[in-house]
């Protein structure tokens, strides 16, 4: 898959993992560190001893104002930081309106669900498959589509994803005036229609 493709499958989730991921090693060189200073293996003295040293905690307390308000500035930082993680992490995924031709008040716009629509229901047609949904997501400047397909019974997948390829996606393509769309394709088996019994 290329990289250009994962912004149809999912949500880019980068930032939160390099954020996890900073937080974890941070974590893991203090609790490594302690680990080493507990076990004596700097001097069986220094274990006993507190945590700061006497000289560096002579001098914080000597610049008692100054060392408070870089705490509190640093305190604050670190909320802000972590509350606009939490935002952007609860935030719903976009669905962009594009912009097809024009600019200004003459620019001519397609909503992100009308053209999900108009893709859907030409999935919709496709041979062999019953039901189909379709989200444009992504950004204005990349877009990106997820199609869910549900095929029939006996459907030939092979000849499903060439007309699939061949008509829906090109058409989408040429709607939006792009070569490339990045498209995640879910194909599932529907279940079948149950009959009653007389």
């Amino acid at each position: 898959m290329s990289t250009r493709s994962t912004a149809a499958v999912a949500r880019s989730a980068r930032a939160e993992r390099v954020l996890t991921g900073g937080a974890g090693v941070l974590a893991m060189l203090l609790g490594a560190g302690a680990l080493v200073l507990g076990s004596g293996w700097l001097g069986a003295g220094r274990a006993a001893r507190p945590v700061l040293d006497p000289m560096i905690r002579d001098w914080l307390l000597a610049h008692r104002p100054w060392v408070l308000g870089v705490g509190i500035a640093l305190g604050l930082l670190v909320l802000v930081l972590g509350l606009r993680w939490v935002v952007r992490s609860l935030r719903p995924e976009t669905r962009p309106d594009l912009r097809l031709d024009g600019f200004g008040r003459s620019r001519v716009m397609i909503t992100s669900s009308a053209f999900a629509e108009a893709v859907r229901a030409d999935a919709a047609g496709v041979d062999g498959v019953s039901r189909a949904h379709a989200r444009l997501v992504g950004s204005v400047e990349r877009p990106a589509l997820r199609l869910s397909l549900w095929l029939a019974e006996g459907t030939d997948v092979r000849a499903v994803w060439q007309q699939l390829d061949e008509t829906v996606l090109s058409r989408a393509r040429a709607c939006l005036g792009v070569e490339t769309l990045p498209t995640a394709v879910r194909l599932e088996l529907d279940s079948a229609r149950r009959q009653r019994v007389r």
